[in-house]
């Protein structure tokens, strides 16, 4: 698991180093009465993982605001809540992130990347596979035709000299669930898939390891760029009209992020109750995989523009039809 990159420096400009000092410590919560409400949504999968014990303290009264959380499966249900205005923050894929500031024409601003790739190369009885090189004439189950996964495989296979079209056979599935059985029929072929699919994948299939981390291999291959998947975006009015509140979100949800790193179990267990991962112990083998992180400021601008051109280069229609403006940043 990657751990926690840049958050101290986000906190720094927005409070101070004492305040910086103070996010690290067990927060008890505001109960003077003057917490703000704040309606936020979370999609279930990765890229919610990283809310969830700020989920189990909002419920309690515990958060620096009165947090008001939903878990949802769909992202087309967060994209009409942040539209209409009923949801004030949210966490979602970064490529939607783009789509809804280019849809709501400014309308969002990206606050934290939250989880790197989730994307692994799995192996069960085929030649081991050590760089994606050694993909060359095998055959390769995923999913995401036409989407985000597609078009990482193949930015990724054509730095490693790999012609997708030619020298790989690439069969992609409807959904993540249909990866599962792929190997009892062809054991010898190579699976990429996200997590958690891919920690029930090999936890079924004994002797399969997680061969290569999507993630690192973009980092082999990238100028400056990293692979960020998920991120937590603010609507832009609600940032301009409550400017502490986000501040103190922040603060709350670097403090879940750290107690997702530190006690694996515990939110392993919060996972599966909030509706996250379907079950604790798919969720215990996945977290340490799901590279989740809170990543903020120029760290963020810069890697995660990378990760979008690339988007972008492949299909302008996977980030919204064009490259966010500054405005998108918080």
């Amino acid at each position: 698991m990657k751990k926690v990159v840049s958050l101290f420096l986000a906190v720094i400009m927005i409070f101070s180093f004492a305040a910086c000092s103070a996010a690290k410590e067990e927060q008890t919560g505001d109960t003077s009465g003057n917490r703000k409400d704040v309606n936020a949504y979370v999609l279930s999968g990765p890229t919610g993982l990283g809310a969830v014990n700020l989920l189990s303290r909002a419920e309690k009264g515990e958060g620096q605001e009165n947090y008001t959380f939903t878990v949802v499966a769909a992202p087309d249900e967060v994209v009409s809540k942040i539209s209409n205005g009923e949801a004030d923050i949210a966490a979602i894929p970064t490529n939607l992130a783009s789509s809804l500031y280019n849809k709501t024409e400014g309308g969002v601003k990206i606050l934290a990347v939250n989880t790197l790739g989730v994307l692994y190369v799995l192996n069960n009885k085929g030649a081991e596979i050590k760089s994606l090189s050694d993909l060359k004439g095998r055959t390769v189950y995923t999913t995401g035709q036409g989407s985000n996964p597609q078009y990482i495989i193949e930015y990724l296979l054509d730095k490693n000299s790999i012609d997708a079209q030619k020298d790989v056979k690439i069969e992609y599935k409807a959904e993540g669930s249909e990866l599962v059985p792929v190997w009892a029929t062809d054991p010898e072929a190579v699976i990429i898939a996200p997590q958690p699919v891919a920690s029930t994948i090999t936890a079924k299939y004994e002797g399969s390891v997680q061969s290569l981390d999507l993630t690192e291999e973009w980092e082999k291959v990238s100028d400056g760029s990293s692979l960020m998947m998920g991120c937590v975006v603010a609507r832009s009015e609600f940032v301009e009209e409550n400017p502490d509140a986000v501040s103190a979100f922040l603060v709350d949800y670097y403090q879940s992020i750290t107690a997702a790193e530190n006690d694996v179990e515990g939110t392993a267990a919060l996972c599966e109750q909030y509706g996250i991962v379907a079950s604790a112990a798919i969720a215990k083998a996945a977290i340490p995989y799901c590279n989740i992180c809170c990543i903020t400021g120029s760290e963020m601008k810069e890697k995660l523009t990378g990760y979008l051109q690339v988007l972008y280069d492949a299909n302008p229609k996977s980030i919204g039809g064009a490259m966010p403006g500054e405005d998108f940043w918080y």
